[in-house]
């Protein structure tokens, strides 16, 4: 993937993760939603810190201890590993794009 605007399909039924690169301790995602959201399920509960970024659309992130935090364009948030989170909303007019860094 050359572009972070580029092959994302007409359809997107689920939420779309590709991987951007990868190294030591280091993993860059794009992730691209259209109205998606966490599985209910429950929440994600990761061993590694994440650090996002919304380059395009809008996205409520929301914790366990009842806060959420929304994210437009060039909004970004650090999540530390193992704080329990998921995606409460994203717009469902436009694709949310958002690029993740996930670390040690």
């Amino acid at each position: 993937m050359a572009n972070l605007f580029a092959a994302i399909p007409e359809g997107l039924p689920e939420e779309r993760f590709d991987e951007v690169v990868s190294g030591r301790g280091v993993t860059v995602e794009r992730i691209v939603s259209r109205g998606h959201t966490s599985p209910d399920t429950g929440w994600y509960d990761q061993p590694r810190h994440e650090w996002v970024l919304v380059l395009k659309g809008k996205g409520v992130v929301a914790f366990e201890n009842g806060e959420s935090v929304t994210l437009g364009p060039g909004d970004h948030l650090t999540i530390p590993a193992h704080r329990r989170h998921r995606v409460a909303w994203t717009a469902p007019d436009e694709e949310t794009i958002w690029l993740a860094v996930h670390y040690d």
